[in-house]
């Protein structure tokens, strides 16, 4: 059985209008399916997601569907841009949205529905700022549960200043990138076949428990 890599796409960018962040995502899903991964892309701002920290926000909220999909894949990686130094507000909102996984925990072990998902971050825009996104993101995710193997990042930064971007730069030909692309691949596919192979057993009802025994 296949592994299955989700990509979510956080530009602020609707469809069909080009997005940079989607030019190193489609970069990764030849890599991925190279190795034999399957890949779905999804644009976050192509579908009606609610703000809010619930796993549904009622009405016409389509994060449920998505969230499905996150429960399903075996890699889940955050692709954002840069703006202000930070993380999209698309992508912010994807991580809000996500906190609302705590309450669907596994009734046995108490586990986190991204326990047992490994995760990756892929980053594009100018000036700096992809430190600060790849490391709060990542930063998040092992919160919700994901495991983040080594080299698990990759980004694309231009010049200070407004200019180029990924594409219309020639990114594509950035050693740097192209490297971590590879890495990060190459780390996410073998750290899910690790992981699906040999689940992680840690029962966080026990341990809940065994805290409560020792705190006031």
């Amino acid at each position: 059985m296949s592994l299955k890599a989700l990509f979510l796409n956080c530009t602020l960018k609707k469809s069909p209008e080009v997005s940079h962040t989607k030019a190193l995502i489609d970069k990764a899903v030849e890599l991925f399916q190279d190795l034999g991964v399957d890949s779905e892309v999804i644009r976050i701002v192509d579908h009606n997601i609610a703000f809010g920290v619930s796993s549904d926000e009622g009405g016409d909220d389509e994060w449920p569907q998505i969230l499905e999909k996150i429960k399903a894949c075996d890699i889940l990686v955050i692709g954002s841009p840069i703006w202000f130094g930070v993380r999209s507000a698309v992508a912010q909102m994807v991580l809000e949205r996500l906190d609302g996984s705590y309450g669907d925990a596994e009734p046995l072990t108490g586990q986190y529905p991204l326990y047992g998902k490994v995760a990756g971050v892929i980053v594009t825009g100018n000036e700096d700022g992809a430190h600060n996104v790849s490391a709060n993101t990542l930063f998040n995710l092992t919160h919700l549960g994901c495991t983040i193997p080594p080299n698990a990042d990759c980004y694309w930064v231009g010049d200070a200043g407004p200019g180029p971007s990924y594409i219309d730069a020639g990114g594509d030909k950035h050693l740097y990138t192209n490297r971590t692309v590879r890495y990060m691949v190459n780390n996410l596919a073998y750290m899910a076949k690790l992981l699906r192979d040999n689940p992680i057993p840690t029962k966080l009802k026990e341990l809940d428990e065994a805290a409560k025994m020792v705190s006031d």
